[in-house]
């Protein structure tokens, strides 16, 4: 399983229910393929570089999550039909994952 990241920015106007089942769709589609969420990072809102639908600010959302990359392609496909997700940004942080070490 590949080490993928996916940055996703929300309206500022959708309420924390509306993101929240959004993000549990796409915790649905890594884990349907046998995949794993590593992390779950909300950022809040924040102001963006340039307006985006005629907003100055939009509030974003972290994912990073083990999975093959037929999942990355999926989710993308659904991300770009859901109302309220104004961009999304995935990368390939690595071909295979290794565990932290604890010190």
């Amino acid at each position: 399983m590949r080490h993928y990241e996916t940055l996703m920015l929300f309206s500022p106007e959708m309420t924390g229910e509306s993101r929240q089942e959004i993000l549990a769709n796409m915790t649905a589609i890594v884990e349907r393929d046998n995949g794993k969420i590593l992390v779950e990072d909300d950022w809040g809102m924040r102001t963006l570089a340039y307006p985006v639908n005629k907003h100055t600010r939009g509030h974003y959302v972290r994912l990073e999550f083990l999975a093959p990359g037929t999942v990355v392609a999926e989710m993308e496909r659904n991300l770009r039909i859901t109302d309220g997700v104004y961009k999304f940004l995935s990368v390939k942080l690595a071909d295979t994952y290794q565990e932290p070490k604890e010190s």
